[in-house]
């Protein structure tokens, strides 16, 4: 068999009940936190832009535009709210993936769902199929793929999307297959337009054309069974020879899943997942010492080249560039005690007291830590105070950055929360809350999408 008629075997295979009890957990909460981004970003620039574009000409259909009162047709609901979800790059990580495993593949999955009458427990099932297929892809192929310059998310995502649309189709093994290949010719995205809207508009291309590859398939049409490793497939072409392994793409299925295993990393901060252990280790120092700009001569940051490569920006000059900005985040760190939504919108990098922060921070590679190194998520800060004190702090991984370190309950709440109240009341986020939480007893999922519709929106109607 080829690889993607390998994947598509499994894939067909996959339903709730032979998912393990962690599987489900770590699912639902993916799904919930997504669901926060989704509605959060729903009124940021790209995703209203996103919309506006989409609907041009008046169009409209059965799929609810999260955090609004519109509906569209379901590849451009996908391409909305996937452009939404990623939109304040505060979504989930995967380590394997190196990059953001559930927004291409849910807003794919949401817009199906409102077509099919899809209940909870074949949603959840349908998402875990694709976040496998996606991260089984990722194993074959990083880091050189991240390396070269392709996003991840988008360039694998997609193959994630059109996994978990073709599972909650039904799709035979046959056009599940199809459905990948169609996906290996959508797949796009390079890292040069991080920091700009065009990052979150990878998302939102990837989760519609998942979809469209998987409703494509359904209809018969055609793609080549051998897409992935042919000698012009997308393995060669986009890691090129002798940079990628095939072996671990076709290895044991779900043995274990790798939504548990390494799993799935859950972000404290709304910026890029690279900055988050400086920031983790920032805030440690300002809180244990009391902290403030005036006591502070000097800031440095030492991180991974792998993370730094794309975070090193001492002069950020948008708010989209300043999520991607470790000197930023350590600033804003010491400055406000905190980093929240707010802090990357309306001018905040602009501010004055944080501006000459900046010019006090000094961000570098590890320089003995080789590129394949698989632990590359930590970071070393040391903050030389005014009075000659040097105070250092060190984290290897950032909280939430994986099962063993998960995001405690109430911070996810409180995430979640936070998010959806930006569109939403707060009774209306409680029950949507509510709702996420016991996903597997949902019986139609449209009662879901519903629910993120705002009720100022739903009288005006």
């Amino acid at each position: 068999m080829t690889l993607a008629e390998t994947l598509a075997t499994r894939i067909a295979a996959t339903t709730f009940d032979i998912l393990p009890d962690e599987a489900r957990h770590w699912a639902k909460v993916a799904i919930l936190d997504t669901v926060g981004c989704i509605l959060a970003g729903a009124e940021e620039p790209c995703a209203q832009i996103a919309a506006k574009v989409a609907t041009i000409g008046g169009a409209t259909g059965p799929c609810v535009v999260f955090g609004t009162q519109h509906r569209v047709g379901p590849l451009d609901a996908a391409a909305i709210n996937g452009t939404a979800a990623h939109a304040l790059d505060y979504d989930d990580c995967s380590d394997t993936l190196g990059g953001h495993p559930s927004a291409p593949i849910l807003p794919a999955l949401f817009a199906l769902a409102e077509t099919k009458g899809t209940n909870g427990r074949d949603f959840i099932a349908a998402y875990v199929a694709g976040w496998e297929t996606e991260t089984r892809i990722a194993r074959g192929v990083n880091f050189h793929h991240y390396e070269k310059g392709w996003h991840p998310t988008a360039t694998l995502g997609v193959f994630g999307a059109a996994a978990a649309c073709a599972r909650l189709m039904n799709l035979s093994v046959d056009q599940t297959a199809k459905a990948l290949a169609l996906a290996a010719s959508f797949s796009a995205g390079i890292k040069a337009n991080f920091g700009t809207m065009t990052k979150p508009l990878h998302v939102g291309h990837s989760a519609r054309n998942g979809l469209y590859a998987a409703l494509l398939a359904s209809e018969g049409f055609s793609s080549s069974p051998d897409a992935l490793e042919h000698r012009q497939g997308f393995l060669r072409v986009f890691n090129g020879e002798g940079n990628f392994n095939p072996e671990p793409i076709a290895a044991e299925w779900g043995k274990p899943w790798d939504i548990v295993d390494p799993g799935l990393a859950i972000k404290q901060y709304p910026c890029c997942g690279s900055t988050h252990p400086a920031i983790d280790a920032m805030l440690m120092l300002v809180r244990d010492n009391n902290l403030t700009p005036a006591m502070v001569k000097k800031i440095e940051s030492q991180t991974h080249p792998r993370r730094l490569s794309h975070t090193n920006r001492p002069d950020p000059r948008g708010a989209l560039d300043a999520k991607f900005s470790v000197q930023y985040c350590l600033a804003r760190a010491l400055v406000s005690g905190e980093v929240l939504i707010g802090h990357f919108e309306d001018g905040s990098y602009d501010e004055p007291e944080v501006r000459d922060v900046l010019t006090r921070v000094v961000s570098t590679a590890w320089p003995d830590r080789p590129m394949d190194l698989s632990e590359h998520f930590g970071a070393d800060v040391q903050v030389t105070l005014a009075d000659g004190r040097v105070l250092t702090q060190s984290v290897p991984r950032p909280l939430g950055r994986g099962p063993t370190i998960p995001l405690p309950p109430g911070l996810l709440r409180g995430k979640f929360i936070d998010c959806a109240q930006r569109v939403l009341n707060q009774e209306a986020s409680n029950r949507l809350h509510g709702m996420l939480d016991t996903l597997e007893t949902v019986n139609r999922m449209t009662t879901l999408t519903e629910a993120t519709i705002p009720r100022s929106a739903l009288a005006a109607e």
